[in-house]
């Protein structure tokens, strides 16, 4: 019999952040997360997005062990922004077994219904900078270490359960090009450039690049706001996001365009890989795992494409071919052979018509799920495409 409780104490709190490392554990394509970032995300205390958000973990137990996980979401920023009273579900992990399954779905399918929800949907966090789709296609491809990673038999676990595709994103590897097609990209950026005169920021430090955070931040969320369940990062969001992740940015591979009046144009911020450094580490930093993330960063063959955002009324004057430019120029410097970008979604072709003059392959799939109550699930009702 499987027995779902909620997580009450510290030692559940921490018996559901270490789980998945116990089911995937001596999995090769699975990249651990940082325990401290996984604390912190889930803190009500810390986190800034519980200001928009009510939130529930559970664990699921079968004969005196752990077999599960889940967390349910109310995200009020989204309910007003998109008008459908969905729920989230995220951080799911089960064993094979669909009595786990489905105890750990049902209940947050009633938290979601006492809560006056019409639906639930997922995996995804608090905001679309949390990691978010159940892995589909690409389950013998190693993960990166912003992405979701779980094993093949969950998709069989939630059609089972009346759940159907909501949206998929796809995430493309992308190939570094020989020397003449960089130098024809070359050529249109600087084309680009004094045409609508366009410039790049140069940086020496990663400290360079916090008096553009604001606009980064602003640029993604004008960029972003239209794609699948976005909601707007806060401004405390940003203090958090900043703290975390520039301090460390190789500045390589930080570009910001400025346009003739000197405003932000565009940015794209893309890290070394990190997935093997992750794996080694186990997810913590200290006392020893900070040295093989410092390795990653200074020394990799690989590239993780992050961010990419640009001013809409500049996505048509050459700005793509400026951020691409400054990409391959940086890759080809720091021995490069390959990028995995982000998770994007699969309709959104104007981001993929970035990558038409690299060879490129679709590396893996992920999925949102939805599942409505008391109707037949057709699909969401809100736009999912870019």
């Amino acid at each position: 019999m499987v027995q779902v409780v909620p997580v009450r104490n510290k030692r559940q709190f921490d018996l559901f952040i270490k789980f998945p490392f116990k089911l995937y554990k001596n999995n090769p394509y699975w990249v651990p997360p940082l325990i401290s970032d996984e604390k912190f995300t889930l803190n009500k205390k810390k986190n800034p997005a519980f200001e928009y958000s009510d939130a529930e973990l559970w664990l699921a137990y079968k004969d005196g062990e752990v077999v599960g996980r889940i967390a349910g979401i109310i995200n009020h920023s989204y309910i007003k922004k998109w008008g459908n009273k969905y729920a989230r579900f995220g951080w799911i992990d089960f064993i094979d077994d669909p009595e786990v399954s489905k105890a750990l779905l049902e209940t947050v399918e009633e938290w979601a219904k006492k809560n006056g929800m019409e639906g639930i949907h997922g995996p995804l966090g608090f905001c679309d900078l949390d990691k978010e789709g159940m892995l589909v296609e690409g389950f013998e491809e190693l993960g990166t270490f912003v992405t979701i990673y779980n094993y093949p038999y969950y998709m069989k676990h939630m059609e089972a359960l009346g759940y159907v595709k909501d949206a998929d994103w796809i995430e493309i590897e992308i190939t570094v090009p020989d020397n003449d097609i960089a130098e024809k990209i070359s050529a249109l950026a600087q084309r680009a450039k004094e045409k609508y005169g366009l410039s790049v920021v140069p940086f020496k430090k990663s400290k360079d690049v916090l008096p553009f955070a604001k606009e980064i931040f602003d640029l993604l969320n004008k960029g972003y706001e239209h794609l699948y369940g976005v909601v707007p990062i806060t401004p405390k969001q940003v203090e958090c996001y900043v703290k975390q992740f520039f301090s460390y940015v190789n500045v390589d591979y930080i570009s910001v365009i400025k346009d003739k009046d000197g405003t932000l144009a565009g940015f794209g911020i893309i890290m070394p890989s990190l997935s093997k450094a992750a794996q080694k580490s186990k997810g913590r930093l200290f006392p020893f795992g900070f040295i093989h993330f410092l390795k990653a960063i200074r020394k990799n063959d690989t590239l993780d494409l992050y961010l990419v955002a640009i001013k809409p009324e500049l996505r048509s004057k050459g700005v793509p071919y400026i951020l691409l430019d400054e990409l391959t120029k940086a890759a080809l410097k720091n021995g490069v052979v390959r990028a995995i970008a982000s998770p994007e979604l699969e309709t959104n072709h104007a981001v993929q018509s970035m990558w038409r003059s690299y060879k490129t392959r679709i590396h893996r799939r992920r999925r949102c799920y939805l599942k409505l109550f008391n109707k037949s699930s057709e699909g969401d009702a809100q736009p999912s495409e870019s």
